[in-house]
């Protein structure tokens, strides 16, 4: 009698610690997902900036400018929980804008000019800030998904509705190209 009350309570022991497990691993996907958000953010911030420093200089390439504008539009209108779109729209903001930076190449002068300078370092800052967002997100939606599918825990997080995170990745293999920039 003892024994079989003994092994009830290890196993509700067990499924108590499966579960704070589980609990610890999505708020960690959540808290790094939210410092992607913030990181995006703060880009989208970055580019009308950077549009308007442009435009003076090349009025006549306003098709790029304006395909950058509605990309970040684009962008900013996916809900924050949907990762594989907003990955996928991200991917294709960052490749409009490599090809905004690289307009500085035909104009000397928009290159020698301090805002665009300032705002091209703060941008290439800023995406090294998403690519260490995009590796502690896509680590911590690794972690969960090892413990919702892994057995026992499967059972716990089956019960009790924790499911697997998509990963924060560009899923274009064009949008992975660097583009040449060179100054």
């Amino acid at each position: 009698m003892y024994i079989i009350l003994g092994v009830i309570v290890l196993v509700i022991l067990y499924a108590i610690f499966v579960y704070n497990g589980l609990v610890r691993a999505r708020q960690m996907a959540e808290e790094a997902w939210s410092g992607i958000d913030v990181q995006l953010k703060r880009r989208a911030d970055l580019i009308p900036n950077l549009i308007e420093t442009v435009k003076g200089y090349a009025a006549h390439e306003k098709g790029t400018l304006e395909e950058v504008v509605e990309l970040r539009n684009k962008a900013q209108s996916i809900p924050s929980g949907d990762v594989a779109a907003r990955g996928q729209a991200e991917g294709l903001l960052g490749a409009a804008l490599g090809r905004v930076l690289a307009l500085a190449e035909a104009y000397p002068d928009l290159k020698a000019n301090q805002n665009f300078s300032e705002l091209q370092s703060s941008l290439e800052t800023m995406e090294s800030e998403i690519q260490m967002a995009r590796r502690y997100y896509n680590g911590a939606a690794r972690d969960l998904n090892v413990k919702v599918e892994s057995f026992p825990s499967n059972l716990v997080a089956g019960q009790f509705g924790f499911s697997k995170r998509d990963y924060f990745e560009i899923t274009n293999e064009a949008d992975r190209a660097v583009p040449s920039v060179k100054f």
